[in-house]
């Protein structure tokens, strides 16, 4: 059972006007990614995905993430909007995060702009920041947005919320 919108406030999204299926765009907001101390990833370039009831799904640049803490693909998915996407564990220093980023080598023509750029799991880093605001992960578990305070839901993965 959906809950109600919440209605978003001045300077706020709310993810139940984003649509379905998902829109791409282009953010000049600067995204970064810290993983066992280190700033893995570091970007004003990032690409972000809207999908109702979804908080913004951010896709990095490869050459804005420091790749050699990305370690091969270790297991793959399928979107029916994006294609298929391969996963990588993030690696630094005695610390690992397994299948913790994803991408898409080879995406469906209209989100030919993530060729290659690559997504994280916020709840798997020590800190996934938005124009330096600390964000929230998504909940559940299964899904990758990213909550931040210019975002309001309710937002899918949370209890009771598989069948919206």
């Amino acid at each position: 059972m959906k809950r109600d919108r919440i209605p978003p406030g001045p300077g706020q999204e709310s993810v139940w006007d984003y649509p379905r299926p998902p829109r791409l765009e282009e953010t000049p907001k600067h995204i970064q990614i810290v993983f066992n101390g280190v700033a893995i990833a570091d970007t004003h370039k990032a690409q972000r995905v809207l999908e109702t009831s979804h908080p913004p799904v951010y896709y990095l640049p490869p050459e804005d993430i420091k790749m050699e803490y990305l370690v091969g693909a270790t297991k793959g998915s399928f979107c029916e909007w994006k294609g298929s996407a391969i996963y990588y564990t993030v690696s630094v220093g005695d610390k690992q995060a397994p299948n913790a980023a994803w991408g898409y080598p080879n995406p469906t023509p209209t989100f030919a702009a993530i060729k290659d750029y690559i997504a994280f799991y916020a709840q798997m880093m020590d800190a996934c920041y938005v124009d330096g605001e600390k964000v929230q992960p998504q909940p559940g578990g299964f899904y990758g947005g990213w909550i931040t305070s210019d975002i309001v839901g309710p937002f899918k993965g949370e209890p009771g919320t598989w069948g919206w």
